[in-house]
């Protein structure tokens, strides 16, 4: 993922839509302890005027509830405001909204079978070890 993540950072952060940018987008954030910077290349999904990201990784580590960071968003700069979803019916509610919109979400969730089902078990130990649904709220219009 890393040779992966260098190109899409490359590309998203172009100033203009892309065929991908549809569906990732680039988080622009400092390190909580290192205050190091980062640009880490996310999928999304919208829902309404949101932004819904599957948080498995340890970027989400970084973000705090109701704290915005820049988002580049189909070659738009954006303001966007995290709220990390972590109620296990919520979690599924809009793992399945995800799935439907971008059937291989499944192939990202380990938990979540092909079919687009979820393993209760295995969703639970995922939020036990820190995954979440990173809601974001975008400042402005996302066109």
């Amino acid at each position: 993922m890393r040779t992966a993540n260098i190109v899409m950072r490359r590309v998203l952060n172009l100033p203009f839509p892309t065929p991908i940018s549809d569906k990732l987008m680039l988080l622009f954030y400092q390190g909580r302890r290192s205050g190091r910077s980062y640009r880490q290349p996310v999928s999304y999904v919208a829902e309404g005027d949101v932004l819904l990201t599957p948080g498995g990784g340890r970027w989400k580590e970084n973000l705090r509830d109701g704290e915005a960071i820049t988002a580049r968003i189909r070659g738009h700069k954006r303001r966007i405001t995290p709220d990390l979803v972590r109620d296990p019916a919520e979690v599924e509610r809009l793992l399945q909204f995800m799935q439907e919109r971008s059937p291989r979400l499944t192939s990202f969730v380990p938990f979540m079978r092909a079919d687009g089902t979820i393993d209760r078990p295995g969703l639970e130990l995922a939020l036990a070890r820190g995954f979440c649904i990173v809601r974001w709220r975008v400042e402005g219009n996302l066109t």
